[in-house]
């Protein structure tokens, strides 16, 4: 597969080069961590290309790669990543790539490897790096390449920053829902406690005095989901397909109106989804979902709280996991009156509202970037301006 072919013409000045011309690569046998178990959050960060990237830290003070910047590479996933700060790695699949000379920008050249668009012939086939090194990615002179560099990393910045932020709020979320549908929040808006607000015991935790305890099924009917056919999804249905993994297509047929919650049947079973209230949905045979009928009921506050109980200790089975609806009846739930529930559901939903707006504006990011990839590193928009105006 050559690249040159999807980009018929280059700017002056550019040239097609292949990535053996410009970068060396390196076994990491002296870099991989021997300890299996690695320190949690602490010591040198233990790496992979993939997804996962960080996979955990070590306290082996030896064998740390600190000749940076490099280009971790997998030759299983052609997956990178690049990086500039110690690390060790897990095993000798993931290769160091490095600037062959001074007139190669590192950050330009993991960029532009993005285009090459290679993935292994199957699941099973490695793509080692000698050939992938065989394959030509447009280079402009060394300027150009620094100045693309800047902008591409100015916005990858940006994505990191929003990240943290999402993160934060993530973590905000997860601290005081425990806090909520533990304790409980007054008229004024105050967490309850002991020591102001009477609380008892219950076959959960201590709970606000006025709260009781009740069980999944007897707010409402766990309904299984059912099989829709392929001629039967349509990309602009008015109804939403529901499967274990979330929203998963559209259709016209609807097997109920929210409001309700989509639980797992089988396969990723701590997935749990809202339906509000008004939108058409249909559930495939894989997942449930539950049809409230208690009156006293504000179904976003079951939804939260259902994200507390770990539905992997509910699993059965020894191969797919798999949930019993018996067992999802029994599911405890402690049950504030209906205006707490409220309160409680309403403060958690701006949480989500502000991480779903700090999530839409790094979707936003990530196409600006994918798109200025495609043209700043083609020659396609030049840069060459920007570069005159310093010099």
């Amino acid at each position: 597969m050559n690249n040159e072919k999807e980009f018929k013409d280059l700017p002056e000045g550019w040239k097609w080069a292949r990535l053996e011309e410009v970068i060396l690569y390196e076994q990491p046998q002296k870099y991989i961590v021997l300890a299996e178990n690695y320190e949690d959050k602490s010591g040198i960060p233990v790496l992979t290309a993939g997804k996962t990237f960080i996979l955990g830290f070590t306290n082996e003070n030896f064998g740390i790669c600190n000749n940076l910047p490099v280009i971790l590479f997998d030759d299983f996933t052609t997956d990178s990543r690049f990086v500039n700060f110690p690390f060790k790695v897990k095993s000798s699949a993931a290769k160091l790539l490095r600037a062959r000379d001074k007139n190669i920008n590192l950050f330009y050249i993991f960029n532009a490897m993005q285009l090459i668009k290679l993935k292994p012939g199957s699941e099973h086939k490695r793509f080692w790096i000698s050939e992938y090194s065989r394959l030509s990615i447009p280079l402009p002179p060394l300027p150009e390449q620094q100045k693309i560099a800047e902008i591409l990393e100015t916005i990858d910045n940006a994505i990191e920053k929003t990240d943290k932020i999402i993160e934060k709020y993530k973590r905000i979320k997860q601290g005081l829902m425990q806090d909520l549908i533990t304790k409980g929040i007054d008229e004024n808006g105050n967490i309850r406690n002991e020591k102001t607000h009477k609380f008892k015991d219950s076959p959960l935790v201590r709970i606000p005095e006025e709260w009781e305890v009740v069980r999944l099924g007897e707010m409402g009917e766990i309904i299984y989901g059912e099989r829709l056919n392929e001629y039967e999804y349509f990309e602009d249905g008015s109804s939403i397909v529901y499967g274990t993994t979330g929203i998963i297509a559209r259709t016209e047929k609807y097997i109920d109106v929210g409001e309700a919650i989509i639980l797992p049947r089988k396969g990723s079973i701590n997935n749990k989804f809202y339906v509000k209230e008004g939108q058409k949905f249909f559930v495939i045979d894989t997942a449930f979902y539950v049809k409230f009928t208690k009156t006293e009921v504000y179904v976003k506050y079951i939804y939260y709280f259902l994200h507390q109980v770990n539905f992997e200790l509910l699993n059965e089975a020894t191969g797919i996991p798999s949930l019993n609806r018996e067992n999802l009846k029994n599911i405890l739930i402690p049950l504030p009156p209906l205006p707490e529930q409220q309160r409680i559901a309403e403060i958690l939903s701006q949480i989500d509202k502000t991480i779903e707006k700090e999530e839409q504006y790094k979707e936003k990011l990530k196409r600006l970037k994918q798109g200025l990839m495609g043209d700043l590193l083609t020659g396609k928009v030049r840069v060459n301006h920007l570069v005159e105006e310093e010099e």
